[in-house]
């Protein structure tokens, strides 16, 4: 079977996942140049999986993690509807260009169909242009009528 026909299983994560996950989330935060930071990340991804205050979905190939997203819930008071942020989207580079992240994102768009989320948000650097093509592919549009802004704490 071709490389980009591999079809990944996709579960949601759960504290058994926690090793696994913990590799590729590393591995994330070092694409996004952060410092390594193991035992904070650890604590912070098993917080997320025991007060379920995110959704972790991770790609398998067999018995091996092959990436990995994390959505938060939220809402727009706008719509008065709920809404998920797709906050994390990692391949790892060994999987990479095999469908792991499309096959990801499309099951968030599942998950997200059977909750009846009005829409779902995402974002990515803006020098990462093979994930915005990727997201253009699938039907994201770049938000122009918004200006974001953020402020560290």
């Amino acid at each position: 079977m071709p490389k980009s026909e591999i079809k990944f299983q996709i579960k949601k994560a759960t504290a058994m996942h926690l090793d696994q996950l913990h590799q590729l989330f590393e591995q994330y935060r070092e694409f996004y140049q952060m410092p390594p930071a193991p035992e904070t990340s650890k604590k912070f991804l098993k917080r997320r999986l025991t007060q379920n205050d995110s959704i972790i979905l991770i790609a398998f190939d067999n018995f091996q993690a092959a990436g990995f997203c994390q959505i938060y819930p939220s809402f727009s008071s706008v719509a008065m509807k709920p809404l998920w942020i797709l906050n994390d989207l990692f391949v790892n580079l060994s999987f990479r260009q095999q469908g792991v992240a499309q096959q990801l994102i499309e099951e968030v768009e599942s998950r997200a169909r059977n909750c009846h989320i009005f829409s779902i948000k995402l974002a990515t650097a803006v020098d990462n242009h093979q994930a915005q093509k990727l997201y253009q592919k699938l039907g994201y549009q770049k938000n122009n009528s918004f200006e974001h802004f953020s402020k560290k704490i």
